[in-house]
């Protein structure tokens, strides 16, 4: 898959500031792994669908989920916005939701209304 998102250098210099501290054994490559959690939900992947580059799903959504919860994403956020650099991307929400073909209109051409899945009264 050619078009994977990676960090670059810079990107990850000025996030290593905001990573906590390996306590105990040394994380796996907190490149791979970022890269590999902003792919997934830019992409609106599930976590199962993550291209195998970005390593075993179950290590992305751990670090996203441990991550979430300690709050440091929020830091991340906070503290890049707090430098003040000049903004270079623009996101736009681009949800939708999909409604059930029957969900605009229930009513019948002549006014009656019925149940869906119920035969009509004769």
């Amino acid at each position: 898959m050619s078009d994977l998102y990676w960090l670059t250098d810079e990107q990850m210099d000025r996030l290593y500031p905001f990573f906590p501290k390996s306590h105990s054994r040394p994380r796996v490559d907190d490149r791979r792994v970022l890269s590999g959690i902003i792919f997934v939900n830019r992409n609106g992947l599930r976590w199962r669908d993550a291209p195998w580059e970005y390593g075993p799903h179950k290590t992305l959504y751990n670090r996203w989920k441990r991550w979430s919860t300690m709050g440091i994403f929020v830091r991340m956020m906070d503290g890049l916005a707090a430098r003040k650099a000049e903004p270079q991307t623009i996101m736009i929400d681009a949800t939708y939701l999909k409604a059930h073909r029957t969900a605009s209109n229930l009513r019948l051409k002549k006014g009656l209304g019925r149940l869906i899945g119920r035969p009509k009264a004769r």
